[in-house]
């Protein structure tokens, strides 16, 4: 597409956070909109706020682990708009905590809220892409789905199993060329995602850092994935460094993040353990940040990227040095 106006455009988990930042930024450039959540309420204002950017929306409150809900949500869009060029999955949810100290019920609705959801929502408009013979499938996948996530471990196990299904899905859309199966992959994003999410730990959730990203810049990498469609677009300077540090040292990847962990929850306050909105939506934490993002003087953040590129280049000739030795 040379622009997304009066592209048909659904967004899931559109209520807060990337979602919401997602919807307004498609607003801004006229897209039609189709806002999924389960917070009916939050998601009209939404909603009104993308008509007085000058945009339609429309807002239908969709729980993205009901299979027949995200089929009923696709089907509602066609019947409004008569199509859809973009669907972007977004919707997903955390649990913070031990392993075994989160129950299993936990793990189980994080799966199916970010690895089911998504899927739910390809099955239900794949069939639409190829019988229209174009489509745009985007989502919001994580520096997750390619490090460790001591502490969030079923987080972590249904990013790794989202980036297994949009491979897949691309290979078998070979045959498709019209179809696009796209990823976006920001690091820690201040979303209000931590404030009401669940929390085992029993100890305060306390994220304040200056390299958390912004939301609106990951809603602005959604708009330009529209436009031009590509497998992967990572957001912020971390992640791709911490994909290569994974591949080049994943052992040691998973030592300083674990070790990192720890350190942290035995230094934050107690606090009483809560399910937070896995099963229930919640009131709070209704805007696109979450207020945690606290940046750092200019010359920090350049120096720290430098330094980290700088280890993973030097692992990564470490690496090659002792691949070569070998033969």
């Amino acid at each position: 597409m040379d622009s997304v106006h009066g592209a048909v455009v659904v967004v899931t988990g559109a209520s807060s956070g990337i979602g919401r930042a997602t919807a307004l930024a498609f607003a801004r450039e006229g897209a039609r909109l189709v806002l999924a959540a389960r917070r009916e309420e939050l998601l009209g204002e939404v909603a009104g706020e993308c008509r007085e950017l000058g945009a339609e929306a429309e807002a239908v409150p969709t729980d993205v682990t009901d299979a027949e809900a995200v089929r009923r949500l696709a089907d509602r869009a066609v019947q409004r708009f008569g199509g859809i060029d973009v669907w972007v999955n977004n919707a997903g949810v955390g649990a913070i905590g031990r392993f075994e100290d989160t129950p299993v019920e936990a793990h189980r609705r994080v799966v199916e809220t970010n690895l089911f959801g998504p899927l739910h929502g390809a099955h239900a408009v794949l069939p639409l892409f190829r019988r229209q013979g174009h489509g745009v499938l985007i989502n919001t996948v994580s520096v997750g789905a390619w490090a460790p996530a001591p502490y969030a471990a079923a987080y972590a196990a249904s990013k790794f199993g989202l980036e297994g299904l949009l491979e897949s899905l691309r290979a078998e859309l070979v045959d498709a060329p019209g179809i696009h199966v796209c990823g976006v992959y920001p690091s820690f994003t201040d979303t209000p995602g931590m404030s009401h999410g669940a929390n085992y730990t029993g100890h305060r959730l306390d994220p304040e850092s200056p390299f958390y990203d912004d939301p609106q810049d990951v809603a602005e990498t959604m708009v330009a994935v529209a436009l031009r469609p590509r497998a992967q677009a990572m957001v912020g300077a971390l992640t791709p460094l911490t994909r290569l540090g994974h591949a080049v040292a994943p052992r040691l990847m998973e030592k300083v993040a674990g070790y990192g962990a720890h350190r942290h929850f035995s230094r934050t306050p107690p606090a009483p353990t809560s399910d937070g909105n896995l099963f229930v939506p919640v009131e709070r934490g209704r805007g696109v940040t979450g207020g945690f993002r606290t940046p750092p003087p200019g010359w920090v953040s350049p120096l720290i990227v430098a330094g980290v590129a700088a280890a993973a280049a030097a692992a990564y000739a470490g690496y090659a040095r002792s691949r070569n030795g070998r033969h």
